[in-house]
Parts: C-alpha cells; sequence; structure tokens
C-alpha cells in the first residue's frame, strides 16, 4: 500500500478547519442587542439592570481595557425549530484564549447568574434561556443579560514589557461584539468533530509501523469520503459510521490508567487584580455546575477557600449552585489552604495558618475534611511542607510544577516527600506535565510515555480544563473523556475525584514508593526570591506584627487586664495577609495594580494591628512612669525575658569610633574610604573574618536579562556582568546615643544608596541599614559578605526550621541552585565557627566559596537587594526601599536564629507601672513559641505553637503563667490528638528534629 498518511492528515486538517466547524451551526437568526457602558468600577446585576440601555449592534465597540459594559440581548426562537438542538451564540469580539481575553457572565432578567462566555464556551443552550433561568421553546421571546469585562489580551512575553498593564491601557474600546445570533445547534456535526479530533490525536502519536495507526487512517479517510460537504449536517451521521469500529476497540489490559478531574486554575490574582479575579471565579462556578447537568460524569477539583468565599460573600445565587454541586459530589473542594500560596516565601505560622483557615473553611460550609494539598503552579516547595500537610489533618500532595525545572529531570512522580522532621507524605506529580489539560491524543500519550513509575505503578491523574484564567473544562473535553475511556493504544481514562485517585495508587504502591528527601527545589523563576521588594516587606512585617497582636492580647486576656480577645479583627486580617501570598503576589510576579493593591493593604492591617498591640501592651503595663521594654521574640533581650516585658539592663562596654575603626570590646570593625568593611575581627575568638583582600558589603550590579519570564527568572549567566558598586559620595563617621555610627552614600547611574552601618554595644555583629532610592531598568543589586570560613554547606531558615544547601556545584543539581531563598538568616561555618547574615525583609541569596592562593578558601554570603524587571510590570520596585541586615560574627545556628528574631520583632518601649511575666515560660533554648494566641473556638483556652529549632532531638518542659487545668496536643486547627500530663503545672515533652508541636492548656 502507498504511504498516504500526510495526504489524509492534511485532508483532514483541512476539512475540519474549512468545512465541519463552520457547520456546527446551522439556521440562525440575529439578536436584538443593547448596551450598558458602566463608568467606572463592576456593579451588581440589580445596579446594572436598572440602567438605561441604549441600541447597540454586532460591531458594536466596548470597552475600554478593564471596563466593564453590560448588554441586553432579545430575540424569538422560531417556531419551526421545534425538535432541534437551539442555543444562544454570544462573541464579545474574544481574541485570545480562555482567561486572556474577553470574558462575560449570563444573567437572567432578574439578575440572577447563570453561565460564563470566553472563547471557547460563547454558547449559552435554550435549556436556561426561559424566565428566572428555565427553559425556552420554540415560538417564546427570550431576554438575558451578560456582564462583559473587557479584560485586554496580554501577550506572555517581552514585547510588550514596556507597557504598563496595570496602570491601565487607555480609555479606547478594545472590542467590538463579533456576533449575536439564535442558532441551531448541529450535535451530530460537533460529535463528528470530536471522533476525528479524537482518532487523529491517537493514531499521530503511534509508530508509523503500528497497525493501529493505519486502521485509523484508512478510517478517517472513509470517514471523509462519507461526508457531502454540500451537506455536512446531513452526511455526518454516515460520516461518523466510518469510525464506529475503530472507536470501540478497547484499551490493552496494561494501558497506564489516567484519572481525569476537571480543573481551572485560576490564578487569585496575576495579570488581573484581585477583582477580576472574583468574576472569574463566578463564571467558572457557573460554567461547571451547568456543565455537570448535562454530563453528570463530571468531577471539577475547585481549590483554594478564599474563592469559594468570594462566591459566598458576591454571588449568593451562585454559591447555592456551587454548594449543591459539592453535595453531589460533581464539584470536590481540594487543597486545604486558604489561597495556592507560594510556599518559600511564608513565614512559618503563615504557611501553617494557609492549612488552619482553608481546611477550616471547608469543614464549615461543607462538612468535608480535605485530604489533598493541591498546589500545582507554586515556584518550588519548602522541606516543611509534609509535616504541616499530616499537622493539618490531610494526606497526600500534587503539583506539577516541578516538570518546568530547566536543569534536572525530576526522577519520580508517584513517591513519598519526606520533610525536615522526617515526616513523610503520599505525593504525585501528574506526567502529563499540565495541569490544563485537553485530554488530546498527544498528552495522554505523553503521560504515559513520561509515567516515571512504570512497571511498579500504573496511575496518574490528569487536571483537565482551561486554566489560568479561569474558565474549566468544557463539554468538548468532557466528550473526548468519553470517547478516550477505553480506547486501544490509549491510555484508559475515567473522570473521578482526586481522592479516588490517591487511594488507589496508594493502595498499589506506597510500599515500593520511592523517597524524596528535602524541599522540592524549582530549577526556573528563582528571581520570585526579590521581585517586588515592598510586597515581600508588607507581607514580612504583616506576620510579625500578628505574632505580636496574638501574643500580648492573649497575656492580657489572661492576666485580666483586657475584657476581650480580637478574635474576629484578627481572623479577618489574618485573611487578608494570606490571600496576598498567593503564589503570583507574594513572588512579585502580578501587574502593577495588584501590587499596588498589595501595598495599599499592608499599609491599612500595619495599622489596625499597632493599634491593638498599643492596646494590649498599655492594658498590661498599667498606670505608671517606667519604661517597660515588651520583648516578643521567644529569646531573652538585656535582662527582658522572651514573650515578656521589663526595664532593660546594661549593654555592655561602651563603643568607640577613631579613625575608621568601630570597637564595642567584643568586635573591631575597620571601614576604609569607600565604605567598605576591609576587617572585622573578633575579640573573643581572635579570629578576622573578613577574608584576606576582599570587603565586606560589598554592593554587586548586574545586567539582568533573563531569557523568558522578566519577573520570575533570574538566568545564571547574570553572574557574567558585575560592576563592584565602590564611588561614595560620602563616608561619616560618629557616635550616636553610644552607638558608633558610618554613614556611606553612594550614587551610580540613575540610583543612589545610602547606607548606614551600626556597632552596639554588647553585641558581635554589625547592624546595617540601606536605603535605596532605585531608577534601575533590567539590573539587579546584591549585597556582599566575604568571610574567611571554610564551609562546604550552607544553612538557611525555612519554615519551623532550617536547610543545608551546598556551595560547591559538584552535580547539576547543586549547580542549579546559584540563587537560593532563606526567610531570616543565612549562616555559613566550619567546626568551632561560624557567621551569619539576618535580614529583616528580603529572601534571595546566593552562597559561594573559591579557593586563594594562601590555601585558605573564601566563603561569600550574597543578600538580593533589589532588581528591576520589565514584565509584568516595568515599573518594578522604582522608588526607595529601606532594608535591614545585620552581620553576625562568632555565631553558630542558634545564635543565627536568635539575630533573626530580633531583627525581625524590635524590641517596644511603653510608659507603664510594672513589666510582664512571660505567659509561658521554656526551659530549652531550642524549643521556640512560633505563635502564642487564644483557641479560635473562644473557649479561652490558650494555644501554643513550638518547634524544635536546633534539628538535634530536645526535651523541654513549657510552664504557663496561669493555672492550667488540663493540657492537650492538637493538630494545626486545635483538634485533640492526644493528653498531655500536667506536673506542677508544666508539661514535659521531648521532639525530634525540627518536630512542631502544638498545645492546648485550658483555664482555670
Amino acid at each position: 500500500m502507498h504511504d498516504d498518511r500526510q495526504l489524509i492528515e492534511e485532508r483532514l486538517w483541512r476539512a475540519l478547519r474549512e468545512r465541519l466547524r463552520p457547520a456546527i451551526y446551522g439556521a440562525a437568526v440575529p439578536l436584538d442587542i443593547e448596551v450598558w457602558h458602566a463608568p467606572g468600577e463592576p456593579v451588581s446585576p440589580a445596579e446594572a439592570l436598572a440602567q438605561t440601555y441604549e441600541p447597540a449592534a454586532v460591531g458594536t465597540s466596548w470597552g475600554p481595557a478593564w471596563g466593564t459594559a453590560w448588554f441586553k440581548f432579545s430575540g424569538e426562537v422560531p417556531r419551526d425549530w421545534n425538535g432541534s438542538e437551539v442555543e444562544a451564540v454570544i462573541d464579545l469580539g474574544f481574541s485570545g484564549g480562555p482567561g486572556f481575553s474577553a470574558e462575560g457572565l449570563v444573567h437572567t432578567t432578574s439578575g440572577r447568574p447563570l453561565k460564563g462566555l470566553h472563547p471557547r464556551q460563547t454558547y449559552a443552550p435554550l435549556s436556561i434561556l426561559g424566565p428566572d433561568g428555565t427553559a425556552a421553546q420554540p415560538g417564546d421571546r427570550i431576554e438575558f443579560f451578560v456582564e462583559a469585562a473587557a479584560n485586554p489580551e496580554i501577550p506572555l512575553d517581552n514585547a510588550t514589557a514596556k507597557v504598563d498593564i496595570g496602570a491601565g491601557l487607555g480609555d479606547h474600546p478594545i472590542y467590538q461584539v463579533a456576533r449575536a445570533d439564535l442558532a441551531v445547534f448541529n450535535a451530530e456535526v460537533w460529535d463528528l468533530i470530536l471522533d476525528l479530533e479524537a482518532l487523529d490525536g491517537l493514531q499521530k502519536e503511534l509508530s508509523l509501523q503500528e497497525p493501529r495507526r493505519k486502521e485509523i487512517l484508512r478510517a478517517l479517510s472513509r470517514s471523509l469520503d462519507a461526508l457531502d460537504y454540500e451537506d455536512v449536517a446531513g452526511t455526518a451521521a454516515k460520516a461518523r459510521a466510518e469510525l464506529t469500529e475503530v472507536l470501540s476497540r478497547p484499551a490493552h489490559a496494561s494501558a497506564h490508567q489516567v484519572s481525569a478531574v476537571g480543573h481551572a486554575h485560576i490564578d487569585s490574582a496575576w495579570l488581573w487584580p484581585l477583582r477580576e479575579t472574583r468574576r472569574k471565579v463566578a463564571r467558572t462556578v457557573s460554567n461547571v455546575a451547568t456543565l455537570a447537568e448535562e454530563y453528570p460524569e463530571l468531577v471539577f477539583a475547585f481549590s483554594q477557600a478564599q474563592q469559594h468565599a468570594w462566591v459566598k460573600d458576591n454571588y449568593p445565587e451562585v454559591w447555592e449552585r456551587l454548594k449543591k454541586a459539592v453535595a453531589e459530589g460533581h464539584i470536590v473542594p481540594v487543597g486545604g489552604m486558604w489561597v495556592e500560596s507560594d510556599t518559600n516565601l511564608p513565614g512559618s505560622e503563615a504557611l501553617a495558618r494557609q492549612f488552619v483557615h482553608g481546611k477550616r473553611f471547608f469543614l464549615d460550609e461543607y462538612g468535608i475534611d480535605t485530604q489533598e494539598v493541591w498546589l500545582p503552579d507554586s515556584f518550588g516547595y519548602t522541606a516543611a511542607l509534609p509535616q504541616l500537610v499530616k499537622l493539618s489533618g490531610s494526606r497526600w500532595f500534587l503539583t506539577q510544577k516541578i516538570s518546568w525545572n530547566k536543569e534536572n529531570k525530576f526522577p519520580h512522580h508517584t513517591f513519598w516527600w519526606e520533610g525536615l522532621d522526617g515526616t513523610r507524605v503520599f505525593t504525585h506529580f501528574p506526567p502529563i506535565d499540565t495541569y490544563n489539560s485537553d485530554l488530546s491524543g498527544r498528552e495522554l500519550a505523553h503521560a504515559q510515555r513520561n509515567f516515571q513509575e512504570s512497571g511498579a505503578a500504573t496511575r496518574s491523574l490528569a487536571p483537565f480544563g482551561y486554566g489560568d484564567g479561569g474558565g474549566g473544562p468544557t463539554r468538548e473535553f468532557v466528550a473526548t473523556a468519553r470517547r478516550v475511556k477505553d480506547l486501544e493504544a490509549s491510555p484508559k481514562v475515567t473522570i473521578e475525584a482526586p481522592s479516588e485517585f490517591f487511594a488507589a495508587a496508594e493502595a498499589e504502591y506506597q510500599e515500593h514508593a520511592p523517597v524524596w528527601s528535602g524541599e522540592l527545589y524549582l530549577e526556573i523563576h528563582r528571581a520570585t526570591y526579590t521581585s517586588q521588594a515592598k510586597t515581600k516587606q508588607g507581607n514580612r512585617r504583616s506576620e510579625h506584627l500578628l505574632r505580636e497582636a496574638e501574643l500580648w492580647s492573649a497575656a492580657a486576656v489572661v492576666a485580666g487586664k483586657l475584657d476581650a480577645y480580637p478574635y474576629e479583627d484578627l481572623d479577618r486580617i489574618w485573611k487578608a495577609v494570606l490571600l496576598n501570598q498567593f503564589h503570583d503576589i507574594l513572588p512579585g510576579s502580578s501587574i502593577s495594580w495588584v501590587h499596588r493593591e498589595a501595598e495599599e493593604t499592608y499599609a491599612r492591617l500595619a495599622a489596625e494591628l499597632e493599634a491593638i498591640i498599643a492596646k494590649a501592651q498599655q492594658a498590661l503595663a498599667g498606670e505608671g512612669s517606667a519604661q517597660i521594654v515588651f520583648n516578643a521574640a521567644p529569646h531573652a533581650r538585656n535582662g527582658v525575658a522572651g514573650l515578656g516585658a521589663g526595664v532593660t539592663a546594661g549593654e555592655g562596654q561602651a563603643v568607640t569610633v577613631e579613625g575608621g575603626v568601630l570597637d564595642n570590646g567584643l568586635i573591631r570593625v575597620v571601614v576604609d574610604e569607600r565604605g567598605l568593611i576591609t576587617s572585622l575581627y573578633d575579640v573573643e575568638a581572635q579570629r578576622e573574618v573578613i577574608a584576606p583582600g576582599a570587603a565586606g558589603n560589598l554592593l554587586q550590579l548586574h545586567v539582568d536579562t533573563p531569557n523568558h519570564w522578566d519577573a520570575w527568572d533570574v538566568d545564571s549567566f547574570y553572574k557574567n556582568n558585575v560592576r563592584d558598586v565602590t564611588e561614595v559620595d560620602s563616608v561619616d563617621f560618629s557616635t550616636v546615643d553610644g552607638v558608633a555610627t558610618v554613614v556611606v552614600k553612594r550614587s551610580f547611574n540613575r540610583s543612589s544608596v545610602t547606607q548606614t552601618l551600626r556597632v552596639r554595644p554588647g553585641t558581635k555583629r554589625v547592624d546595617i541599614e540601606t536605603s535605596m532610592d532605585w531608577h534601575e531598568a533590567e539590573k539587579f543589586l546584591k549585597a556582599a559578605y566575604p568571610v574567611d570560613v571554610h564551609a562546604d554547606r550552607s544553612a538557611s531558615e525555612t519554615q519551623f526550621g532550617h536547610i543545608f544547601r551546598p556551595t560547591h556545584q559538584n552535580t547539576s543539581w547543586d549547580a542549579a541552585k546559584f540563587e537560593i531563598a532563606a526567610h531570616r538568616w543565612v549562616h555559613v561555618g566550619e567546626p568551632g565557627y561560624g557567621v551569619a547574615v539576618v535580614n529583616d525583609s528580603t529572601y534571595g541569596h546566593d552562597v559561594n566559596r573559591t579557593a586563594r592562593e594562601d590555601g585558605g578558601t573564601t566563603t561569600t554570603i550574597r543578600t538580593s537587594l533589589i532588581r528591576a524587571p520589565r514584565f509584568p510590570d516595568p515599573k518594578t520596585d522604582q522608588g526607595v526601599h529601606v532594608v535591614n541586615h545585620a552581620l553576625v560574627v562568632g555565631a553558630g545556628i542558634p545564635e543565627a536564629i536568635e539575630e533573626g528574631y530580633r531583627i525581625n520583632l524590635p524590641e517596644r518601649v511603653v510608659t507603664g507601672g510594672e513589666g510582664v511575666e512571660p505567659i509561658v515560660a521554656l526551659d530549652n533554648n531550642n524549643v521556640i513559641v512560633e505563635a502564642l494566641k487564644l483557641a479560635d473556638d473562644q473557649s479561652g483556652d490558650v494555644v501554643v505553637r513550638l518547634y524544635e529549632s536546633s534539628g538535634g532531638r530536645s526535651r523541654a518542659t513549657i510552664t504557663p503563667s496561669f493555672t492550667a487545668t488540663a493540657a492537650t496536643e492538637v493538630d494545626l486547627l486545635e483538634r485533640h490528638l492526644a493528653d498531655r500530663e500536667l506536673t506542677d503545672n508544666g508539661v514535659t515533652f521531648e521532639l525530634r528534629p525540627f518536630q512542631i508541636l502544638t498545645l492546648r492548656f485550658k483555664r482555670s
């Protein structure tokens, strides 16, 4: 037989494009159109429907970018269409893909939302276009409204990088209505298209020698032969009949099994603001609820409790449909987190609260205790997650993002992930390598070939549906799933809930699944540790203010000095902070609109939290004229106990400043005429810390032009182009309030930096305040600290502990970690000596070592201060920023931990009459109180969250200052796990390395 494969494939391609798809709709009549252009932000349906509408037509322009138009469509269904399937077909001028173009939401004349519209979802069936969403009939006059969102099309490349999407794109209309008809839907033509596409996609994945491929090609050819292009609708059934036999052959017994789960990854903000995401969620949920009525097998995984809450708060009718769909099993809450957050950057307690607030919402509203942690698109995964997953009461973890690795292919798809403390969670990476699958033959074949556990396991999961900007599954996707459910040469496809997949996968493979220990480092998007500095600073400050607000409010209530604990305010504030930890907000990868709103939110929350803190502290301090120092850190400082308040002790030997030398008797620091630290001598250890020939606090400016994804990426070649910023405008030495101080001013390019270096009495650190007036483009500024320490690894604080990463590049896995995330500190050390760099608001770092001619090793810690990417916000971080760091010498990891808390929790001075005993006391400094609060159920119980910080085993006793009548160990949601014995009003316990323990004390 001659090879006519290409001939048939090209024939099919043209037939689909030019003959079949245009024939999906037959007879059509135009709808009458009226429009009201909303003048500003979106309004409620009630307000919109009450407006005066103007005549419009196909071709009517509307917009502008980010604007809203309400369209009223009306018409009469022809009586002679009785027996036909009729739909309203609305094209608002769609240009880009779903979620990245105009979008619409169909409403009844009473304002009830019915169904979303997007470029792949342009229809509304007659079954919902009658009065108040009922079925309309031929001969009926119908009327409905569409809320149309003029979301601009945003290409995901750097060609548009200079456009400030968040600042508005002008006031001119950007869309034109392209179609508004009532039309007969030719279901047989639509089915034929799906038959052809399913078979064509399958055959293209088979080898040229495979008989199955040739049989499918012959069937495709016969089907096209049977089709009359002059009567496509009338001959579609005949064409389908030629495909029946090849579509009916069952899959091989050993075929890979795919659990298909409907999905609509909805970024809570990204290339659109939060207010638009609320509407995306309503449109998507409406689509899914409508689709489930037609396809009862549909199961849709819906994560992010925040998005469920938006529906509840803003769309009561959609909320009722959502609850019904959840009860029927069509929509399945997953994830157990408030949002799909970043996991590298949120602090310890914040990451725990993601689970607390997410899981509690699903429990309260649906009675569902979610078991799957669903994070398909975050930018790497902290090693703290497995323990938090388990402590939240969840069992499984899913992500897809690690398939984006640039340097190394991750070796597993189904495995046990082992965290910091040894906790393991059963984990799956869908080998289909997308969370927006269309279940095409190409994708399904890729999933089968790519599955790393083949031979030992048989199952994988495939999230299908339009996502990122929402939309979700369409009828085409579900109908495709029916066709590939049991099809020869294809994986078997079953639509089912994620829990069904995980239970089956775990049952067949849990004993033999491989183990991955430690963080899941993503080998891309490393610049998200630095982009949008003010957003990151706002998050860090909010986390610590929340710690203080809870601590001091609880202490004041327990002491009987405050009547009420601010439960509702703290709950609301926490949720606002957690929302802004979404994986395109906190990482700095959204449009300027999003980050501007985040900064405004942080400022508002800071004012509220400061007021809560001040009220509680004043109540605790009482009346008087003494200066009472409050210490919210877990460690004692200057004679004031951790978590307590009192009068400070003396700080130590006085400092001196002479000839560029700052000396407090513990360290001696030399700052040269360039404002650089050329010597940092540890007097006690008799050791020079700065590496020979090097200088500390050296600002280094890099050209930063990543190949893709400006705000997200920094590519390794950025290091090839570096400029040491050593020129100075001035260097001034002084002593201010007993603190040795150096002020260094620099100007370079279009920017300037003022740094204030301080050496305080009684400390072994140099505090460095850096104020940057930043006006660069595509630049990356770092501060370098080269120290004379031989370290083959660095330690970085992460949630509830720290992790080690290599300073060398022995393997491609090591080399890929050229930029790393750390929370409050990074530490390098050799046996007997170490150095830490602590910070109050930065996350990105790199740590490298070099060999010197004298045989020694220089280990350099560099903090990433600020970037200037162009996309998606071309004005990223332009303006003034102030950040604080400290170089701590002679420090082990315990000192790094202590200094990290110190710089983030500065002492507060309140005028009052008495100190405050710590609400709880611990007898082991390795065990740290991360959170102290009153129980969420408003019982008045005191909840204390602790963790083992050293990476070793620790035994400790915690003793409350109040009389406790019972103590229990609880999970993150404060549910009972075990009773704990009270002895002398204290609880003694042992912790494994990095173990988290939450104790709940009942008060008398």
